[in-house]
C-alpha cells in the first residue's frame, strides 16, 4: 500500500486512490452490520465493560443509564465494533431512540452505511432534521 504512493498511477489520479481508500473504509463498515436492527439485544441497563479490540483508547466501562456514557458506548461500538460486538453490546430500541443524535456524533461513512442498511434509521434522521 505504502508503495502506490510513489507510483505514476497514484500521482497522476489521487483523486481516484482516495476514492479507492474511501470504498475500502466504507466496505469495512458494511462487513460489519447485522442483517437485521432486531439482531442488536445488548443491555439496556448498568454498566457495560467494553472489550480492548472496541475500546482500545479512553474510557472502557460505560454506564447506560448515564445519558452521555449511553451516547458514548455507542458511538465507539459503531465505529470499532466486530458484527458480534454490535449484536451483543448494541439494543435495537436504544439505537433508535439515540440515532437522531448518534447520526451527527458518528462519521460521515457510519451514518451513511448505517441509513443505507437500515431505512428507519434514516427516516428517523430526517424526522429529527
Amino acid at each position: 500500500m505504502a508503495d502506490r504512493a510513489h507510483s505514476p498511477a497514484f500521482r497522476a489520479d489521487p483523486a481516484g486512490a482516495y476514492a479507492e481508500d474511501l470504498s475500502l473504509y466504507r466496505q469495512k463498515f458494511q462487513q460489519r452490520l447485522p442483517a437485521s436492527l432486531d439482531e442488536l439485544q445488548g443491555p439496556v441497563q448498568g454498566v457495560v465493560e467494553l472489550p480492548l479490540h472496541v475500546a482500545w483508547s479512553g474510557l472502557t466501562a460505560y454506564d447506560l443509564d448515564q445519558p452521555r456514557q449511553r451516547m458514548g458506548l455507542y458511538r465507539t461500538v459503531l465505529h470499532e465494533g466486530l458484527r458480534e460486538d454490535l449484536t451483543s453490546l448494541l439494543n435495537h430500541d436504544v439505537l433508535l431512540e439515540l440515532w437522531p443524535t448518534l447520526r451527527r456524533l458518528v462519521g460521515r461513512t457510519v451514518r451513511t452505511v448505517w441509513e443505507e442498511a437500515f431505512p428507519q434509521l434514516a427516516a428517523r434522521g430526517r424526522a429529527a432534521a
